[in-house]
């Protein structure tokens, strides 16, 4: 997604005006589900992200219920193991 989209999704979503690397959008909330999860939708600005994995780890780490912005460290902590875990070129 390009730079203005991001920003205008930014603003809508989260009331910050500014572009941002990565946003998660969820489907499904945490309740029931008739048949298998639909987790949501991760949306990346490439201009903003120097590491495509990373975000997309981190994406759907927040698609899973995590906020860096509200817990202790657990998320990034995820999201390096996660990272470390992963064969990468």
């Amino acid at each position: 997604m390009g730079e203005d989209e991001m920003r205008m999704l930014n603003r809508e979503h989260r009331e910050r005006d500014s572009p941002t690397d990565v946003l998660s959008f969820p489907v499904d909330e945490l309740g029931a589900s008739a048949g298998p999860r639909e987790l949501g939708d991760v949306v990346i600005c490439p201009e903003h992200t120097s590491d495509m994995t990373e975000a997309v780890v981190h994406g759907v780490l927040h698609l899973c219920g995590y906020d860096h912005e509200r817990d202790e460290g657990e998320m990034l902590d995820l999201q390096r193991s996660v990272l470390a875990g992963l064969a990468r070129p």
